[in-house]
């Protein structure tokens, strides 16, 4: 394997570091995770990367010197250009920093960086779901929803590194629920697992029938994002309100991002995608009623396939195609 080029993807979150080392094809050689060491303002993050990347090229027999192009996925704004974060509060590190630079002196190889939902969207275009389409939307949701827009195959990164945001597109314009971000009604605080979740809480709070929900609030002290789909599926009447209250926000967002890119493919992906058909087969509907036609003539939505690895092999593609 000594003549072998290697690649790799680094997708850099608050509480693991996941890797891979990939052939200039996209190939998996090997995946792993350590953990993320937050002490010291995340200094350690950069030669604990190097060691175990040295490490696992030691392991599988192969030569430092074939490693030749690192990407690297991390939360927050991106200024692609200068291979600046900015900032990334879970791990400890601030505003303007030199992350390309600094993982690039670890690794003594050349570094692309990018946000972590657009590298998870790029994996999906290149291993996923999105494969063959050049033109996609990805979304994802989970605590919060991310996202990321894909055109003529490249991340769409906006005058300040902030396109693709979808999570916080207006949903409820007026009387909608306080974000993180500090901003009234976002789309996350309605369909992501938080939000469903406090929509189904709010319902209950006034809702005088039977439901499944309410005795496994009064059993427990709180219900989940998944007790709320399996109570939709089996027809508890305030569950699936829930979901069609969550899938009605996400189709009418969606069309409009439609509306502006018009996408071969939407891909979702996240934690609450795991509900599955019964939840995309929602969100298509309300697609196709607020979208434009030619819009949703044109459209797929589709289940993302790549998971928890959709980073690493997004930084991995980064490695391939922007070095």
């Amino acid at each position: 394997m000594s003549n072998q080029k290697v690649l790799a993807g680094i997708d850099i979150g608050g509480t693991t570091v996941k890797l891979a080392l990939f052939t200039v094809k996209g190939e998996i050689l090997a995946k792993w995770e350590i953990p993320t060491d937050k002490t010291d303002y995340g200094k350690k993050i950069m030669e604990d990367v190097k060691v175990a990347v040295t490490n696992k090229l030691a392991e599988l027999n192969i030569p430092y010197e074939s490693l030749k192009a690192a990407g690297v996925g991390a939360p927050g704004p991106v200024d692609t250009e200068n291979g600046i974060l900015q900032g990334a509060v879970n791990i400890g590190w601030k505003d303007n920093f030199p992350l390309r630079d600094l993982m690039q002196s670890a690794l003594n190889v050349p570094v692309a960086i990018e946000n972590d939902a657009n590298a998870a969207a790029l994996g999906e275009m290149w291993k996923g779901a999105g494969s063959g389409a050049k033109d996609l939307i990805c979304i994802t949701l989970g605590t919060g929803v991310g996202g990321g827009v894909i055109v003529n195959g490249d991340i769409v990164h906006g005058s300040n590194g902030a396109a693709g945001e979808i999570g916080h597109l207006t949903s409820v314009p007026r009387d909608g629920y306080l974000c993180n971000c500090g901003k009234r009604g976002c789309l996350e605080t309605v369909a992501s697992a938080t939000g469903i979740v406090r929509t189904a809480t709010d319902k209950l709070a006034t809702f005088e029938g039977n439901s499944v929900l309410k005795d496994l609030l009064q059993q427990n002290g709180k219900i989940s994002a998944k007790d709320i789909f399996d109570a939709a599926k089996s027809g508890d009447q305030l569950a699936l309100e829930t979901v069609l209250s969550l899938a009605d926000h996400l189709g009418l967002a969606l069309a409009n991002i439609g509306s502006v890119f018009n996408p071969e493919r939407i891909v979702v992906g996240g934690g609450v995608s795991k509900a599955g058909d019964f939840l995309l087969d929602k969100i298509r509907q309300a697609f196709d009623q607020y979208s434009f036609k030619a819009v949703a003539e044109s459209t797929e939505i589709v289940l993302a396939k790549l998971g928890n690895d959709a980073g690493i092999v997004g930084a991995g593609w980064l490695a391939a195609n922007k070095i």
